[in-house]
């Protein structure tokens, strides 16, 4: 049996590592790496820290539009179908390096798994939801990590197979958050203390290329009177630049710093105070540490830990996420809202039991 995981993007390489220990045995797991992410920080760090295995293919598709994204890499990404011939093409979340893997499959009569399934922010403006939603409704196999991810592919009746199987990010940190607090030195390095700091992550395109949005960010940073560590993604240290916004995080308390790996980036947020993001992964990795996500969006796919209280969606108001940073309000609850750190045990089990049905 041979499959074939495409990924290709930082948020991909952490939903790979779930499911890597179950591909045991007569198993055949063949990597294919987009190169939608190249940088050191954002692609290769990632496989060190989470013992990925090196990709059998990089097809080093690169930045650029989203259309050379998707024409380079489906046509790359044909190349490597035709030479492996595999039985099933598994894709992860919902970057372009998912769409790439997902078209390419289909259109060259490949099946495919979506892990990750079913997520919906109802926003047709964010390009991860048009991309989420054709992989949908092209897979093959379909895990939702939620049952409230498992009843959108419902309402849509989607023709694949549909199952609600858990976050694979909860199995993950599980694995290596403990390793991540033995080893690191991110808070040395930074001099920061627990619980006295706020994580920063941006990175969306609408945050990022809105000049409007980008500048009412930084007016939010700038006003927060705690230390500030902000691992400052390519994209928006690009689109600072371009639009003359950089100097301005040039405060004692703002540590503006490069991207970090899986290990440092759990031990940074384990120990804050609270996270402030646009990023899907980060508000559930913050939730799983017992953190506060304040989210830079109107809406987001997450809507359990929104209606538990571990997500506020503040959109880009400044008096919102101050309040917010102030406020003491627990959470309601902590119960296993994203599974309990099985999903990739039973994505490979189902995988293995349908293939072997064909």
């Amino acid at each position: 049996m041979k499959l074939m995981s495409v990924v290709g993007a930082r948020p991909n390489f952490v939903k790979v590592s779930a499911l890597i220990p179950y591909f045991s045995g007569t198993i055949e797991h063949v990597i294919v790496h987009v190169g939608q992410h190249y940088d050191y920080e954002l692609s290769k760090v990632f496989f060190e820290n989470l013992e990925i295995p090196e990709p059998d293919y990089y097809l080093g598709v690169g930045s650029g539009t989203h259309g050379y994204q998707l024409g380079e890499g489906i046509k790359r990404m044909e190349e490597a179908l035709f030479k492996e011939r595999p039985d099933l093409v598994i894709v992860y979340g919902d970057t372009n390096s998912t769409l790439v893997g997902a078209l390419a499959s289909v259109k060259a009569g490949y099946r495919v798994a979506h892990v990750e399934a079913g997520l919906r922010s109802f926003n047709m403006n964010m390009p991860e939801e048009i991309n989420r939603r054709v992989v949908d409704h092209i897979s093959w196999l379909l895990f939702a990590p939620t049952n409230a991810a498992l009843k959108n592919l419902e309402k849509e009746s989607v023709p694949g197979k549909s199952y609600l199987v858990g976050d694979v990010h909860v199995d993950v940190l599980k694995k290596w958050v403990k390793i991540a607090d033995k080893n690191s030195l991110i808070l040395d390095k930074l001099n920061l203390e627990t619980n006295n700091y706020i994580v920063v992550t941006v990175h969306r395109a609408e945050n990022t290329d809105i000049k409007e949005r980008l500048k009412a960010i930084i007016d939010i940073l700038t006003s927060i009177k705690d230390e500030v560590v902000f691992p400052i993604h390519p994209r928006t240290k690009k689109a600072l630049s371009k639009f003359n916004l950089l100097n301005k995080l040039d405060k004692s308390n703002i540590h503006v710093i490069d991207p970090v790996g899986y290990i440092d980036f759990l031990k940074l947020l384990k120990h804050s105070k609270l996270v402030i993001t646009d990023s899907g992964g980060v508000q559930r990795e913050a939730y799983l540490l017992g953190k506060i996500s304040l989210v830079l969006r109107d809406r987001t796919e997450w809507v359990e830990l929104v209606d538990h209280g571990w997500v506020k969606l503040v959109d880009v108001n400044r008096d919102l996420v101050l309040r917010f940073i102030n406020n003491e309000e627990e959470p309601n609850g902590n119960e296993d809202l994203l599974g309990d750190g099985k999903a990739g045990e039973r994505i490979c089990k189902i995988i293995i039991k349908k293939l072997g049905e064909i």
